[in-house]
Formats: C-alpha cells, structure tokens, sequence
C-alpha cells in the first residue's frame, strides 16, 4: 500500500493526521471529502471508488475482519483477505499475524509486516475510519520528490523542522538553500493534486515504489517510467522537476535552479532522459572498450605483437587509461544502483554488476600499479599478475546495450496506449451562440458547447448527435470495421471517425472524462497491477542475490583451492562471471511485461481490464452468469403496445405511466418517455416518487395514487389484473416486457415493452459455448418473457423474476458448487453480483456504477469481446509461464556453467564478457516474448 506523500518542494517533519483516510477494501489512502462513503455501525467509512463501495456494502465483515476469525469469502472457508492489500489467501498460506487473539493472513510477508507495524491502520477498529498513524512511515525529500523512511541517515534542521533525505547529494543542495525547495512554506501542502499525479514515476516491478520525477528503482534498481502513461493531452506545458509552480509552454530552463524543464505530460513524441543517458554512456563505452578487446585479441596470436611492441607495465598502464573512463563515469548508474539496493536492503541485478565490475576492475588496477602486493599464486609462469581491464569494460558495455535495448523493448509494450493518444482530435469545430464557427483546442471545449463535425473528421468529444446523418467509424472502441448509422439523438463517442456526411453535436462529457481517456487510464491502471502469478518470482528473487553471491564466494574457494595455475587469477575471474551473469531483473519482467502488452491488446479489441487478476482469472471461468436487458439485449426497449380499460383510454393510461416513470432510470422507464414525447403527451408532476426494485415504481398524481410495475407488484398492492392477464401472458411469451398501470388501487391498463436481443448475441452465445462455457441467464422479467428469450438463444438453465439482491445470491450458489463464476451485467442493480463473482464483466454502454463494480468492461457492449478477452487471457498466462521458465531456466544453467562445472569434462571456461552479454540478452528475450501478445491471433 502506497503511502500519502506531499508535494515535491515542501516536506513537513510531520503530516496532518486527517487529511486521508485508508480505504478498508482495497488500501489506498482517501481524501476526507471524497464521494464514495458508506456507513457501517454507526461509523462512516470512505472509499476510493464505487467499485470499492460497492464490494464493501455487499460484505462489510470480509474487509473489517470484526469476527472472532477472519471471514472466507462466500461463507465457505477456502480464502482470507489480506487486510493490507484486498488479495484473497488460502488458510494455508505461510504468512499469518495473530491480533487480539485474531490471526490474520497475508499474502506476502511485505503486507505481514505492515500489518504487524500498526493493525489499526487496517482493520479500522476507532469510531472513525483512522487516517495513517503518525509519525508518517515515509517522508519526501523536498529536493527530488522521492519517498524517504524516518530512520535515514540523511537529514537536516531547518527551522526546527527536520526534514530527511534520499542522499546525502539531495542533503548537500538543500542546506546550501532550504527556502530554493520550501518556497517559504511553513505548512505540510495536502495530497498532490492531479497534474502533481500526473508527473508520478513508478517502477514496472515494483509498483510501491514512486517518484514525482524520473529516477532509479531503489529496490530493484530499474528505470522509473510515467504512472500515467497515457494520459489524453492536447496541450504540452513545460515543468520544473524541483518547483513545481514554474510552469512554460515552451522548453527553457527553470528561473530559480537553473534545471532544464521537463514535459508536464506524456506526449506521442515523448523524450525518454534514461534511454537518451545510457544511449550516451553505450557509444563512449564501446568506443573505448573496442581498442582494449583489440589488444588482448591480438596478443592471442602466436607471434604476440602487443607484447613484443609494449612492455608489460606500459601495456597495462595503456589499458587502464582505456578501462578507467568506462569503468567510472559510464558504469556510474550501475553504482548508485548497486549501492542504494544496499542501502534499502533490496539487492537486485545492479548490486551483482557493480560488485563484479569493482572486482574485476579494482584487482587490475592493484595489479597493474603495485604487482608485488599479490602474492606467488597470483603470478603467472612469466612473474605477471594478469589484468582483466578488457573484461571490466566490456561487462558495462555490454550491460549498457542490454539496458538501451531493455528501454527500448519497455516503450514498446505501451505502444497501444500510445496509439490510442493519437486517436484524439487535434481540436474542434465550435458553433457559437451567434451562428459564427471557428476551431478551437480540445482544452477549450466545455459540456454543453455545439460542435460541428465535417466530413472525414474525427469527432472531438463524447456527445449527442443535434443535427444531421452520417456512418461513423467506431472501430476504435469496439474493434468492428462497420460504420455505424448516427441520427439526431444518437451518442457519439470522441475520437471515432466521422463518414460523409456533417453532424451537428452537443458535447456532453469532455477532458478526462471522455471514453477515451477513461480507456486509456483504466488501461494504465490496469498495466502496473500485479498478477498472482508473480508471487513465485517474487519469492525466488528475494532469496535470489544472496544466493549468487554466496556461488561467487564458493567459486572463488574451490577454484583457488584444486584449480590449476595461476589458481587465484582463475577462481577470481570464474567468481566474477558467476556474479554477471546472474539476472533476477529477468524473473521480474516476466509477468509485468505480459501483462502490459495484454492489457494495452485488449484495449485495442473494445476489452478493458481492471487489473492483471482479471486477466489471469479469466482463462479458468467455467460459467458465465448473463443478466438479460442490456447485456442480451440492446438495453433500448421501445413501447410497442397500450391498452386500457372500458372507462379510460390509451393516451390517458399512457400520460399516467410517462408521468410517474419520469422519476426513474429503468431502460423501460426511458421506453415509455420517448413513445409519450414522440406523441406529444404533456406530463403531469409526480410527488412521493418510490422505486420498488426488481417490481416498478409508485408516486402521488395530485390526489391519485399510481402504482406501475409487474405482476408481483400488482399483488402486493391487492390489485386485481382481470381481462389482462390473459393478454398480458400471451405477451409475455412473444418476449415482450408487461407492466401494469393501477390508480387508486383500481387496474387502468398495461403498457407492452420489447427489447431486441443484440444481433451479436447468438453468434457469442454460440461459440462461448463451443469452448467449453456453461450459460446462465438471470433476469427480472416474469417467467414467459425469460422463457422465450431463452428459447430463442439456446440457453437451457435461466432464472426469472430475479430482484437485485438476489442475483448476488445465486451467484453465491453457483460457486458453492466449485465453479469459476463470471458475471456480466449493465446496470445498478447487477454491481453487487459483479463484485461477488470470480470475474465481472459490465457492458461499456451500461452505468458506470456497474463499470466500476466490474473487472472488466466491454466498451461497446458486445458479448463477442468476452470471448476474445478469455482467449488473451489464456493466451497471456502461457506467455507469462514461458517468460518464467526461461527466466528460472536461465540461472538454473547460467550460474554453474559461469561457475565452471564444465572445466573438469570439458575444459569450458565462461568468459565474463559472455557471461555479461547473456545476461543483458535475458530481460531481451523476456520482453521480446512478451511482445508476441500484440499479433497473437484471437
């Protein structure tokens, strides 16, 4: 769980212990004015989303853990929640923490021990939801924006105030000029706004880890890249990295520090300052280090001409003018990282480079300047100490190319983000109020403005059709090639391309909140979550470099003890070569990689995932739970039959029932409005307007009590159906949706609603079926009415008259049974069942309440997209085994051979250059299999 940071430039010794509050489903820290909250015995709890909402209200006791033992999920006893993170843990699992007689169980021993540093923080126990415990667990440096623990060794004294530091580099600029990075504040700023968000760098291997600038991984030493990597953004404004209040719109220097002024935002030309450094560091390496291989090449020969040319003093005095700039100032990077993975108790690939690269480098330079310090077993048979400059340069050049191909290689997995950004429309036609046109920038574009949209452009923004008739090109958002028909009142989705024909459009939803860069942040979102599958990985790496170095150590001892001469000059160049060729950075690609490219793929396909779960659960679903309207069916009903009473008449029976559904937001409400509106029926004001969920509604007409709903509805109220029920049934089994209109408790007439199933429907249901899938319907409507839609689709096992509540049930009973359950839904009342199945699917034309209950969304609402989104997820599954299988094969075989198991059958040494060369291949190779996602064929 990531901590609350402050701004870069202002750091306070101590954060204010309400501003946020820790969201008990999913962890993440909550600002006390947010909108989702929920109240739970007497105490209100806050929630970073609905979805989090929503899975709380179902079952506020699994994340509250109040019981005398930590509650399965589904009453069945098989998983814990880790009340860190949310992640569900078998009760077998080894990391557990017993709390006031209560054991808890963790997924990994990181959320053990965070739970073991505070319980309260997570299980809430006080009256109000508790804010994080003060003194804050991390503190930032007001100088670079990183996260620093409260026992660092880097601090100062400002104002009896202590702040604290990543380095004692940061410590040294902030003591020469404290107020350059406080800017005079006294006071610790509130929680970064959304452009501060914007400028987060985090780790693709870990997540936790973040900066408000690009920097290094200090636990596993990788380059940071944008949290929000594709963020929608027209205009580029150009930021300071250390005051963030200096803002340009064109590249500058910063007027207080003198810093080059960087990107506020990610663009589709975007500079990448790691990939441009080690590019730099690459050329001047290999530069150098091709003269020294040169050198030790040559004087392989027989007739040795470097040693008959150059002295051996001079000789090794040339190669270490040579080695010295590579091994410094070009390996500098690998250093810092090596020594801060020390410094925070991460060791990762950096530290095995650096220790190997100061051995190797460190021994030739003793060996090259005071030879006679080495004793007789260094010698070889001509007095000499052999020098291995050539390997120590040619070790950081070689992992100076893996890292610039490894950056490469990374770009590419957001390559679908990136060509999602280029679908935005460069700007926009606006109509002013007077009738004049001129184009203006996205960023000026306000809800409610009219937009004109020409032939061949895109549209700007998410809105309404006003005027016009054209075939727009959504294929963006749904993946199907056909244009689709737009009239006057029909929605039109931004970036999509416009056909032949010009629309005059309302804008309705613009900025962040349009489609589009709602699918490019969920996407985002969903490319830094962490898979189960990962947890095998991260277990081996943890254990992973204490292991190699202790096989260096052992190498080196066996090879100075039975090795032939000069022993020590073998056992130490086989050690080093044990500690090159090791590459923990390999096991924790192999996931994350993966699951970036599939995530960017499916949004290409119209399939948004949540997270790397969804993915990963997905390929095991057994049953898929289907609700009817909306998800079946086109979710736009439309009135095709009214009928009244002898005493009364259809409009009359018609303007009631418009009249009282005004209040609602039920598909079938919308329905019976536009057949009122079409026919021009006015309305009446409905007073004590009350929706009964699953049966209809009821409100107050002046002195008239109207009831309007199901026959179930009509029961409870007394209601006697007479002559309509015969009728209404007959309706009901041609698949039509029947209510019925009651005032004052006297029947009045019933109105017939029908809602075409999806032309995709059948062909999805079909082939979801062919692979394997059990289908299962649930639907409000009566039993005719589900029978005939059933019919019609081929699904043998429905369920009709379903209320809300309890979809949510049955779903419950299915996985009772042992089945993978997943449940795809459009509307409010299906969120509690998304949220309880394995895996939830709302359709992207539904409600966002359901959208955000879900794991994934099908953006156009198409049931296809479920097929193509299992077969990715299996797809990707396989690929993340095969990344792991070579990663864990890799080191399985690398480190004894580099070791030299093979010298004594074979009398193969592994030279540290290869061992360097296939080291930097190996994050290559994971991350080019990786890639292969982007064509697989679906």
């Amino acid at each position: 769980m990531s901590e609350p940071t402050t701004s870069s430039h202002c750091c306070h010794h101590e954060p204010a212990a309400t501003e946020t509050f820790i969201d008990p489903v999913c962890g993440m820290t909550v600002k006390p004015d947010g909108p989702h909250h929920f109240v739970h015995d007497d105490v209100t709890y806050r929630f970073c989303c609905a979805g989090c909402k929503s899975k709380f209200a179902a079952d506020p006791l699994t994340f509250l853990h109040k019981s005398t033992e930590p509650k399965a999920p589904q009453d069945q006893a098989e998983t814990f929640i880790d009340p860190v993170c949310g992640m569900t843990v078998k009760p077998d699992g080894p990391h557990h923490f017993v709390h006031d007689d209560v054991t808890y169980r963790f997924c990994c021993a990181g959320c053990k021990n965070k739970f073991a540093a505070d319980p309260l923080t997570f299980l809430h126990k006080s009256t109000e939801p508790k804010a994080p415990s003060a003194p804050a667990e991390t503190f930032i440096d007001p100088v670079c924006g990183m996260t620093v623990k409260p026992d660092g060794p880097h601090h100062f004294v400002h104002d009896d105030v202590t702040y604290r530091f990543c380095c004692a580099g940061c410590k040294n600029k902030f003591a020469a000029d404290p107020l350059a990075f406080l800017h005079k504040s006294t006071e610790p700023k509130a929680p970064p706004s959304a452009e501060e968000r914007a400028r987060r760098y985090i780790c693709p291997m870990c997540p936790e880890v973040e900066s408000l600038g690009p920097a290094a991984c200090p636990k596993c030493g990788m380059a940071l890249e944008p949290a929000n990597v594709a963020e929608v953004t027209i205009k580029t404004e150009w930021i300071c990295p250390m005051h963030p209040e200096v803002l340009s719109a064109e590249p500058g220097n910063c007027p207080d520090c003198g810093m080059a002024l960087e990107a506020r935002s990610v663009s589709l030309e975007e500079d990448n300052p790691e990939l441009r450094d080690m590019t730099r560091r690459f050329v001047v390496a290999a530069v150098l280090s091709a003269p020294l291989v040169a050198l030790v090449m040559l004087d392989m020969l027989p007739s040795r001409p470097v040693s008959q040319l150059l002295p051996a003093g001079s000789r090794g005095m040339l190669e270490l003018v040579l080695a010295l700039p590579v091994c410094t100032w070009a390996a500098w990077p690998f250093f810092q990282r090596a020594v801060q993975s020390v410094k925070h108790k991460s060791p990762n690939m950096f530290t095995l480079i650096g220790l190997g690269v100061v051995v190797a480098f460190g021994f030739s330079v003793v060996a090259t300047l005071a030879p006679s310090l080495f004793p007789s077993s260094f010698h070889a048979h001509d007095g000499t100490v052999a020098v291995y400059f050539e390997a120590a340069a040619t070790i950081v050049t070689l992992v100076l190319l893996g890292q610039v191909l490894e950056l490469r290689a990374r770009a590419q997995t957001s390559s679908a983000l990136k060509a999602l950004l280029g679908l935005a429309a460069p700007s926009a036609r606006r109509v002013d109020a007077d009738g004049g046109e001129r184009d203006v920038s996205l960023a000026q574009v306000r809800v409610g403005d009219t937009l004109r949209v020409r032939p061949g452009e895109k549209v700007p923004v998410d809105g309404q059709v006003l005027e016009g008739e054209s075939r727009v090109d959504e294929s963006m958002i749904s993946g199907e090639p056909t244009p689709v028909l737009k009239r006057p009142g029909d929605a039109v989705v931004g970036a999509t391309l416009n056909g032949k024909g010009t629309l005059l459009m309302k804008a309705e939803r613009v900025g962040a909140d349009t489609l589009l860069a709602r699918i490019v942040a969920l996407v985002s979102e969903a490319q830094r979550s962490r898979a189960n599958v990962q947890r095998l990985a991260d277990v081996v790496s943890a254990y992973f470099v204490p292991t190699v170095v202790a096989s260096a150590v052992l190498t080196f001892v066996l090879w100075s003890v039975f090795g032939p001469a000069p022993a020590m000059a073998y056992a130490l160049i086989n050690a080093v070569a044990v500690l090159i060729i090791a590459c923990p950075c390999a096991l924790g690609l192999a996931t994350p990689m993966s699951i970036m490219v599939a995530s960017g793929r499916g949004a290409s396909m119209g399939v948004l995932f949540k997270n790397a779960e969804a993915i990963e659960r997905l390929g095991n679903v057994t049953t898929l739970v289907l609700d009817k309207t909306g998800t079946l069916t086109e979710g736009h009903p439309e009135l095709v039959a009214v009928q009244s009473t002898p005493d009364t008449n259809e409009t009359t029976v018609l303007q009631l029932a418009a009249s009282v559904e005004r209040g609602s937001e039920h598909p079938l409400a919308a329905a019976i409005l536009r057949a009122a509106e079409g026919k021009g029926v006015s309305l009446e004001t409905a007073e004590k307007f009350e929706a009964i969920p699953g049966k209809g509604v009821r409100a107050e007409l002046g002195p008239r009590r109207v009831i309007l709903g199901n026959h179930e509805l009509m029961t409870d109220a007394g209601v006697d159906l007479g002559v309509f029920a015969k009728q209404a049934r007959e309706l009901r089994e041609q698949a039509r949706t029947v209510v019925f209109l009651a005032v004052d408790g006297a029947l009045q007439g019933l109105l017939a609603v029908a809602d075409p199933i999806k032309a995709t429907t059948p062909e999805a249901l079909r082939t979801l079926r062919d692979e394997g899938l059990e289908i299962v319907m649930l639907t409000g409507d009566d039993e005719a009415t589900a029978r005939s839609v059933a019919k019609e689709l081929g699904i043998a096992d429905y369920v009709a008259g379903v209320l809300p509540d309890a979809k949510e049930t049955h779903v419950k009973a299915l996985q009772a049974k042992g089945r993978v359950v997943a449940m795809a839904g459009d509307g409010i009342n299906d969120a509690p069942a998304l949220a309880r199945a394995d895996v939830g699917i709302a359709m992207g034309t539904g409600t966002d309440v359901a959208m955000e209950s879900a794991d994934i969304t099908l953006v156009k609402g198409d049931l296809r997209g479920i097929l193509r989104a299992r077969r990715l997820s299996r797809r990707t599954m396989r690929n993340i085994r095969q990344n792991l299988f070579f990663a864990f094969a890799y080191n399985s075989l690398g480190v004894p051979v580099a070791a030299g198991v093979l010298y004594p059958f074979f009398g193969v040494l592994l030279s540290p250059m290869l061992a360097a060369a296939a080291m930097s291949l190996s994050s290559v190779s994971v991350i080019s299999n990786a890639l292969r996602l982007r064509s697989v064929q679906l």
